[in-house]
């Protein structure tokens, strides 16, 4: 049983940094995913697959794989700079503008 120790990036598609602060432990899939001929639905037999651990900082992570005799791989988070503007959006409700804000 393998699993992998990590901490999740930040959605491209916005510039906040919820669900970052977090650590995951999340198991790799024991076995295929297989394609079910009727539906078309794709499954697995694997039920680790589907566990996905949360904790507060690495070494709890670590602690608990190894309490759990579970053979983990630590993944580095990459640090990314925070996407703060010092006039963003709320800038345009502004009451000091100097000119009128239309479409």
């Amino acid at each position: 049983m393998r699993a992998r120790i990590y901490r999740p990036s930040r959605n491209a598609m916005q510039s906040g940094t919820a669900r970052t602060r977090h650590w995951i432990l999340e198991f790799a899939p024991g076995e295929a995913r297989v394609t079910d001929p009727l539906m078309g639905w794709t499954g697995s037999g694997d039920m680790q697959s589907q566990v996905r651990l949360r904790f507060d900082s690495q070494a709890e992570a670590e602690s608990y794989a190894k309490a759990h005799g579970i053979d983990y791989i630590v993944l580095p988070p990459k640090q990314r700079r925070a996407n703060i503007r010092p006039q963003g959006y709320a800038e345009n409700f502004a009451t000091n503008r100097r000119q009128v804000w239309t479409h």
